[in-house]
């Protein structure tokens, strides 16, 4: 007897039934998305292999029945296991560009890609600016978004993982930034020299250690040391502040992520005039300094 053939279906459809599953499902989004739509076509447009580009026409698309099979594999990891879209992809976006991204690196989701895209304006003029450094530097998102900003600039990107300096390298290459952004094993400032920098940008870890393990379980899937910085969570945020003045250049701006910890860094430095930042897409925790 023939066995009749499953016709393809809409994107669209196939986004629905992604998305009531996630819904069902005790999930957490903090992961390049924040709801179950977003996730489940990030999904869909993966398994198909088209580009996010093509929306909305390919809502309508016919995804063929190989695709849904993949799909309801990732659709279940992402249930069962608790594994960030993103890793099951292997990609997501920053700042409007491609990141590759696994394990090894956290999930770029920083609000400071709304200030790179904003050129830092209007804290400092985009045409004096001719080096960058990105502390922490993970993928490399942070450093190639300021270099594709700043095609005139040098961007030193840091990392004391020589793990995350792999995707960092494998992002600038794919980005063709090799002659441009520069991966540097670094502790902070420790692997830097005497470098001098107009701008100093960081997304360091700011979780408070017992706090880490009370995350929702997607956060396990990520390193450890790229969220953890101490009993307080300002462990990296003292060695950043302490080390800066040695390495901006005078009208230099330091740019750092603190996150929930906001009201932590305050309380410690209480005569620091930090500028916190308001972004229009959302996040904050985002303070900004001047070497003066």
């Amino acid at each position: 007897m023939k066995t009749e053939r499953l016709p393809p279906i809409p994107a669209a459809d196939a986004i629905r039934w992604a998305a009531r599953r996630f819904q069902r499902a005790p999930l957490s989004y903090g992961h390049g998305t924040d709801n179950a739509v977003d996730e489940a076509a990030a999904l869909v447009f993966h398994v198909a292999g088209w580009l996010h580009s093509a929306a909305p026409d390919a809502y309508g698309w016919a995804l063929p029945l190989g695709a849904r099979r993949e799909l309801r594999r990732l659709v279940r990891r992402r249930i069962d296991e608790r594994v960030p879209a993103a890793y099951l992809t292997g990609v997501t976006w920053f700042a409007g560009h491609e990141i590759h991204v696994d394990p090894r690196v956290l999930v770029p989701r920083s609000p400071i890609a709304e200030l790179i895209e904003a050129r830092f304006e209007p804290f400092i003029a985009p045409g004096r600016v001719r080096r960058i450094l990105d502390i922490g530097t993970g993928s490399g998102c942070i450093a190639i978004a300021c270099a594709h900003a700043f095609p005139a600039a040098e961007v030193d990107a840091a990392d004391l993982s020589a793990d995350a300096l792999e995707v960092a390298r494998d992002n600038i290459r794919r980005h063709g930034l090799e002659a441009r952004v520069h991966p540097r094993l670094s502790d902070v400032y420790a692997g830097l020299g005497a470098d001098r920098y107009d701008i100093i940008v960081s997304n360091p870890p700011y979780v408070p250690q017992a706090m880490v393990d009370d995350l929702p379980p997607e956060y396990a899937h990520e390193p450890r040391m790229g969220l953890a910085s101490g009993a307080d969570g300002l462990d990296a945020v003292r060695r950043i502040l302490d080390g800066a003045r040695r390495h901006i250049v005078p009208g230099g701006l330091l740019v750092v992520e603190v996150g929930d910890t906001a009201e932590a860094v305050e309380r410690a430095w209480p005569t620091t005039p930090f500028l916190w930042l308001d972004f229009e897409r959302g996040g904050g925790g985002v303070f900004l300094l001047t070497l003066e």
